[in-house]
């Protein structure tokens, strides 16, 4: 039974009943509530929206993207996914927009306008594309989610064993994503299980400060007729003739513990960014899952700041009228070799996904 379209709509609702306006930065305006969450549970089905088309593709790119370090629109275009595709060129039109003179490699001589002009968003991400200079110094993003996640600089410390004429402290390269990995390994029970992208000494260099800050994990013990279960699902065998015991299921490498994660946000888009993140976070829980060998459990969203756009109203009430479809299931197709941060999109397949069409939603940077 899908309840999670049902779970989101009524939050959309929610916000129209008793969502007060105000004014934003990106001076669209929007209805906003306070504190609300969303519980899924994963045995329900992988948990992407389907009162309106979602872009998996796009989901899965992105997390990639963090997960590998990455803070570089490129790996993002190449791959056709454009949701930062706006703040990079808003970025670039802050930068580029207040130099006098023109400089030809950020610039555009454009002789049918008599000028030298700022590049459109199209130039701009085609010129990502194909120049890598350029898009190494344009498309990057500041310390974002991937920085954060995989390379947060810590205390110093001293490096002089690497160089041979001179003392050198640097700043010490935390791997919140490993060290969350091995702690799941060596202590399961730990309730330090976390992960934040809230740096306060990197706002101003970012784009955008994070907007889902932090993610913590939590493990249970599997019960043995939950262990029996997930064999029995995992073989496609309908009754069990003999009971097993945890030693037959050990032998059988079958789960130990189920996994839940619950990340927090401080604003949310609820009709852009909410649906994606909900997918986001249901895919990194079934990754996280994987790499450690537990069985997903529940997905956890606490929500600050939740807002609709005034430009937005029309298709959330065009998605209210929608009755959901049953949520598709995840398949990960890999090999023990490959790590979590070598992962394509092609290593994941979406089954029985069916939804209502795309609803095109404004989206305000």
């Amino acid at each position: 039974m899908n309840t999670l379209d049902k779970k989101y709509t009524d939050l959309l609702q929610d916000i129209l009943d008793t969502g007060v306006t105000k004014m934003d930065r990106t001076g669209t305006g929007t209805l906003s509530v306070f504190g609300r969450q969303i519980r899924h549970k994963m045995s329900e089905g992988f948990p992407l929206l389907t009162t309106k088309k979602m872009y998996f593709k796009g989901i899965v790119t992105e997390l990639l993207w963090f997960l590998r370090g990455d803070t570089n629109i490129k790996f993002l275009v190449d791959n056709n996914c454009h949701i930062w595709d706006g703040d990079a060129y808003k970025n670039y039109c802050k930068i580029v927009g207040s130099i006098e003179e023109p400089d030809y490699s950020v610039h555009v001589d454009d002789p049918n306008q008599n000028c030298t002009r700022l590049m459109t968003m199209e130039e701009f991400i085609n010129k990502i594309k194909t120049d890598t200079e350029f898009a190494k110094q344009w498309g990057d993003l500041g310390p974002v989610y991937g920085k954060q996640w995989r390379n947060w600089k810590g205390k110093l410390v001293d490096k002089s064993e690497e160089f041979d004429d001179h003392t050198a402290w640097v700043p010490e390269q935390i791997d919140q994503i490993a060290n969350l990995i091995n702690d799941l390994k060596t202590n399961p029970d730990s309730r330090r299980l976390m992960v934040t992208a809230w740096n306060p000494a990197d706002l101003e260099a970012s784009v955008l400060p994070p907007c889902h800050y932090g993610f913590q994990v939590y493990t249970r013990e599997l019960s043995l007729s939950e262990r029996t279960e997930y064999k029995k699902k995992k073989d496609g065998i309908a009754r069990t003739f003999a009971p097993y015991t945890h030693q037959m299921l050990d032998n059988s490498n079958i789960p130990t513990r189920a996994i839940s994660l619950m990340y927090n946000a401080r604003s949310q888009d609820v009709p852009l960014g909410t649906p994606f993140n909900l997918a986001s976070y249901g895919l990194l829980l079934e990754i996280i899952a994987k790499e450690v060998n537990m069985v997903p459990d529940e997905l956890i969203t606490n929500m600050g700041d939740c807002h609709i756009y005034l430009n937005q109203i029309d298709g959330v009430k065009e998605q209210l009228t929608r009755e959901p479809y049953p949520l598709p299931t995840l398949v990960m197709v890999t090999n023990p070799e490959l790590k979590f941060d070598e992962y394509v999109y092609d290593n994941f397949k979406l089954v029985n996904y069916q939804s209502h069409p795309t609803i095109k939603i404004p989206l305000s940077n």
